[in-house]
């Protein structure tokens, strides 16, 4: 078969949230793309969060890419379908169809599981040419001549990653210079939290990219007219503190004009020189995984921080006047209603800049998942409401209900009309809006939430399990 048109999409999120406003494209598609135009393929990536897509174009392909997170699993299998009858060959990748791909296998014609940039150019390489042999393909889900799946072997993690190309933002249907540009330096984590899914997708073996890559592909994506932002999209930019200085110093001695944004934990805030150079390189928001206030709930996720560490990290940074995005999950079976209430406190009380409450999640791939399912206490699998702002199982010590609205009123609480005038006091016109569309975000969820509940009482017979 010959293949001249390629169309890669990032499926949309099922619904708006706190930081809609600021979609930031996942890797994956955008850098496999990248690889297939090097190999002479004519591509493009649709990024359905971004722009509405040139579905002329997709329906106009040969093979039709489709990468998916849980959430925006559902959409993606309707996307696929729909391409399919065009006679596209439909792949289906990312890290829901990584944990589940005897699932995705029934809407696509092959499922490519884990990191996948050498089974992606093998598996095209098959299509035109039917060699190498399907069965050689590491990391591919396909069925057989008679309707068997079949699952060959996992394939290894890349160690290089200086060989991958750098990811190509042209290749991005109505991309603008003016959007976030994430960059990643590394995949894999050293640490093992029960509620993510990134050490089975990516290993905890820490792997990266030398400083001199970074800095080069930082410097490639500057905008010449205005300061380029930049989220680095690595799972603990600072996982390597020696080696995070490192690219901060390479980016202060190249002056290089940009604003950046990262994920991390509180150990950063035992290192003065750290701080110092995120804040003169530009560091415009730290965005830090304090999870829980209750230090039973930190020792049942494995989160190996204490709650002191968490209160320190946040005078540490305002002292170095860094802005902090605080990330708490709720909902472990060690939190109840209380735990809610006490963690907008924290919140409210350190100043924290802004923040996301999140339902804890059982997502495919998490050892959290795997016991939620063995002790049945999942409530559905709508994979669409698996955003970590619906509860989708029963918790310990309340009610699923209780967990829904009482996260949502405590978003509520802290975007409050007070935090918004505390703001424009300061001429702080960003974070005035941003205070403004979530309160306005969560107004909506609030509303959403008794329907959803409607639709609890039919799917589960869960559902009297919660306590009060």
């Amino acid at each position: 078969m010959t293949v001249n048109k390629i169309s890669f999409i990032e499926a949309k999120s099922p619904g708006n949230h706190v930081f809609s406003k600021f979609p930031i494209p996942r890797l994956g598609a955008v850098l496999l793309s990248t690889l297939l135009k090097q190999k002479g393929y004519y591509v493009r990536v649709f990024i359905e969060d971004i722009s509405e897509p040139d579905w002329f174009f997709i329906e106009n392909s040969d093979v039709v890419c489709i990468s998916t997170i849980t959430s925006t699993a559902l959409r993606a299998y309707q996307l696929a379908e729909r391409f399919k009858k065009n006679g596209s060959i439909i792949i289906l990748g990312g890290i829901h169809p990584t944990f589940l791909p005897e699932e995705a296998i029934e809407h696509a014609d092959y499922v490519i599981r884990g990191e996948g940039e050498q089974s992606l150019l093998q598996l095209m390489d098959y299509i035109q040419k039917g060699s190498p042999s399907i069965t050689s393909i590491l990391g591919l889900t396909y069925k057989d001549k008679n309707g068997r799946i079949i699952h060959n072997p996992t394939s290894p993690y890349i160690e290089d990653l200086n060989s991958l190309p750098e990811p190509d933002f042209s290749l991005i249907h109505n991309w603008k210079a003016s959007y976030f540009y994430p960059i990643s330096t590394s995949r894999g984590c050293p640490f093992n939290c029960k509620f993510c899914s990134v050490i089975e997708m990516f290993g905890r073996k820490y792997r990266y990219k030398s400083v001199e890559s970074t800095i080069k592909e930082i410097r490639n994506i500057l905008n010449p007219k205005q300061k380029t932002k930049i989220f680095f999209v690595d799972d603990n930019f600072t996982a390597n503190k020696e080696r995070t200085k490192k690219i901060l110093k390479g980016i202060l001695s190249e002056k290089l004009n940009i604003s950046w944004s990262a994920q991390t934990r509180v150990d950063i805030a035992k290192d003065d020189e750290l701080l110092r150079l995120m804040v003169e390189s530009g560091c415009d928001t730290l965005h830090i995984g304090f999870e829980s206030i209750n230090p039973r709930t930190l020792e049942a996720f494995d989160k190996k921080q204490t709650i002191d560490e968490n209160i320190k990290c946040v005078k540490k940074l305002k002292e170095y006047s860094l802005k902090i995005h605080g990330m708490f999950i709720l909902g472990a079976d060690t939190d109840d209603v209380e735990t809610i209430k006490r963690t907008l406190e924290f919140a409210n009380n350190l100043r924290i800049d802004t923040v996301q409450f999140l339902m804890l999640t059982p997502l495919p791939g998490t050892i959290i998942y795997e016991e939620m399912e063995n002790k049945k206490r999942i409530i559905h699998h709508n994979w669409s409401k698996y955003d970590a702002h619906h509860v989708t199982f029963v918790p310990e010590r309340m009610k699923p209900e209780t967990l829904h609205l009482e996260t949502l009123k405590a978003m509520g609480k802290f975007y409050s009309w007070k935090y918004i005038m505390r703001h424009l006091l300061k001429f702080d016109l960003f974070y005035a809006v941003m205070g403004l569309y979530a309160k306005n975000a969560i107004k909506d969820a609030l509303k959403e939430a008794q329907d959803y509940f409607k639709d609890f009482q039919i799917v589960s017979p869960y559902m009297t399990k919660g306590t009060k």
